[in-house]
This record gives structure tokens, C-alpha cells and sequence, in this order.
């Protein structure tokens, strides 16, 4: 299923999956079960080995971060699927309106049959395992396609999805802009994508030409809104909290605040305390994920520059430390 370059082949790999579920196009609760009890063995026999991965991967990005944030709601995704995926299965009465009488009507869930998944960079382990979870328990085949912006997760990941399943049950594709606009291209039976709005568009675009139906989980903005008889406290910290986890790479971190008038001052002091709870060391804190690339951390520093220059105050977290270069981009 390999290219003379060593690379996956797409086609080839897609057709083996297809061709497997036609064999087997209703899978059991016990052959369901046992892909997602060996998902689940994958993630806790190499959770060390995919935060070491993504850790360089960010530049540095704690390993903390990477259990709380992706390893352990993974698993509970997991969790869950096992614990109801039988259920789900079971067909389930349905109405029927009473000029059908006697007729009966019934739901019966079917799997779907080959599904692409299309991960981002920011949460590679959460977002590939979490959507694994309901495919593959929902009786499918999976195909998954990481980002390129984390090339030794998306190595180490794929390395060990192959020896755990076969090929034609769960594969794992890695590949820049190309591979993953031909990836799009795929007859798939449904195509799940979470990224940018703008590359969700190409996404369903080469979807439609096959009919296939789509999942987009696109970007957007997060405003938080501080209520007059809100603590002020609370609301820094829970919002801090947000914001800096994983250096704010996150598709619902805060983007901006609105609170009371009068209180902007109030808000910084305590947003700065907050963030030296966190991060006592300020920029420097081992426990600070980096921004993930040099591509990523000139758009951020980009619009810091617009802002301004367009007469904003700009107020640092961290008061005397200037922002970090780019070649630790913090």
C-alpha cells in the first residue's frame, strides 16, 4: 500500500478499506468492542511517547498540558464508547402515522462504511483518537490524516496505529497541503475536518464533488462577557485559565473580554496575578507551551504589530518581559 517513495497510496489504501467492509459490513459488538479496547491500549502504552513527540514537535509544550488536555479526555471518549456502544447498536421503535396501521416502524443504526478524518495540529492526540473512538465503535473503517505542522507525532502516531490494526481497519496518512487535498478528494462514506475556515472550504468543496457527506469543526471567535455583578476574580481566573493553557492554541480559548466600564484597570492587575499563579517564571516557565511554528507565531506577532499601530494599548501578562524572539516564539 506504499509508493516507491515509501509513502502511503492513498487509492490503494482506500480500496482495501472498502473492500474489507463489504466483507463485513455489519461488525459485531465484540469485534467493535476489540478495536476500541486496542485504541485504548495504544494511547496508554505510548502516552509518553506521543507528549515527547508533540513536545517537539511545539518547540516545547508540557507534558502536563498534554494529559489533561488530550490524553485523559481521549480515554473518556473511549470510556464511553465501550460503555454504550452496544447500546447503540440496538435497534429502536419508531412511529408510524395511523394510516400505515398495522405497519411498525423501526431506526436500525448501520455503519456508514469507510471514514476520513482530517486532525489539526493543536490537539493532535485528542483530535485523532476522540473521532477514532465513535468510528470505529460505530462499525466503520478509518482513515486519518494528521497535520504536517506535527511530523514526529504524525510519524510515532502512525508507526504505532499500524501495529495495533490492520490497514484496511484503521490507517493513519501524513503528507503536507497535497496529500490532504487529495486525502479530501476520497469517495469517502463521511469526512470529518476540524482546522481553519478557510481550509474547511477547500475541504467540502472537493468532498462535494463525491457527494460525501461532511463534519466541519471550523474557527471562529470566542468574546467572554464579564457580568456587572460578576467577581471580577472569578472571572480573570477562569478566563485566564482558558486563555494560556496550551498557549492559547485552542479553537474556544478567549479571543477578547467585555466587562463593566471602570473596570479594565481591575481586570489587568488581576489577569497578571493569575498569570503568575500559573507561570511563575514568567516566559520562561518550563509549564509555558510555545507556539507551534515560526508560521504561526509571525501571524500572532503580526497582529500585535496592527493593534499597534492602530493606537491600542498593548498590555504584557508578564509586566517588564519583553515578548520572545521567534526562535522560541513565546
Amino acid at each position: 500500500m506504499k509508493t516507491s517513495d515509501g509513502s502511503l497510496d492513498l487509492q490503494v489504501l482506500f480500496e482495501a478499506q472498502r473492500t474489507a467492509f463489504a466483507r463485513e459490513p455489519y461488525p459485531t459488538w465484540p469485534v467493535r468492542r476489540d478495536r476500541l479496547r486496542r485504541l485504548r491500549a495504544l494511547l496508554l502504552a505510548h502516552e509518553r511517547e506521543f507528549a515527547e513527540a508533540i513536545d517537539a514537535d511545539f518547540g516545547g509544550r508540557p507534558a502536563a498540558e498534554t494529559e489533561l488536555l488530550e490524553v485523559f479526555p481521549a480515554l473518556e471518549e473511549v470510556k464511553s464508547a465501550l460503555r454504550h456502544g452496544a447500546a447503540w447498536m440496538k435497534p429502536r421503535r419508531a412511529p408510524v402515522s395511523k394510516w400505515y396501521w398495522p405497519a411498525r416502524g423501526s431506526i436500525v443504526p448501520q455503519p456508514l462504511g469507510v471514514v476520513g478524518v482530517i486532525a489539526p495540529w493543536n490537539y493532535p492526540i485528542f483530535l485523532s483518537v476522540g473521532p477514532a473512538a465513535g468510528v470505529l465503535a460505530a462499525g466503520n473503517r478509518l482513515l486519518l490524516k494528521l497535520s504536517e505542522f506535527t511530523p514526529n507525532f504524525g510519524a510515532c502516531f502512525a508507526q504505532r496505529v499500524a501495529q495495533a490494526f490492520a490497514a484496511d481497519e484503521f490507517a493513519v496518512v501524513n503528507g503536507d497541503a497535497n496529500v490532504a487535498a487529495n486525502f479530501s478528494a476520497l469517495p469517502f462514506d463521511h469526512l470529518l475536518f476540524t482546522g481553519s475556515t478557510a481550509v474547511g472550504r477547500k475541504v467540502m468543496a472537493a468532498a462535494a464533488a463525491n457527494l460525501t457527506p461532511v463534519t466541519l469543526e471550523l474557527g471562529g471567535k470566542s468574546p467572554t462577557v464579564i457580568a456587572p455583578e460578576y467577581p471580577l476574580e472569578h472571572a480573570a481566573a477562569r478566563i485566564l485559565t482558558g486563555k494560556l493553557l496550551n498557549a492559547g492554541q485552542t479553537c474556544i480559548a478567549p479571543d477578547y473580554v467585555l466587562l463593566p466600564r471602570g473596570e479594565i484597570e481591575r481586570f489587568v492587575e488581576l489577569a497578571r496575578a493569575r498569570a503568575r499563579l500559573m507561570y511563575p517564571r514568567g516566559l520562561g516557565d518550563p509549564d509555558y507551551a510555545s507556539v507551534v511554528n515560526a508560521r504561526q507565531f509571525g501571524r500572532l506577532s503580526a497582529y500585535l504589530d496592527e493593534a499597534r499601530a492602530a493606537g491600542a494599548r498593548i498590555e504584557a501578562l508578564f509586566e517588564g518581559e519583553q515578548r520572545d524572539d521567534a526562535r522560541h516564539r513565546l
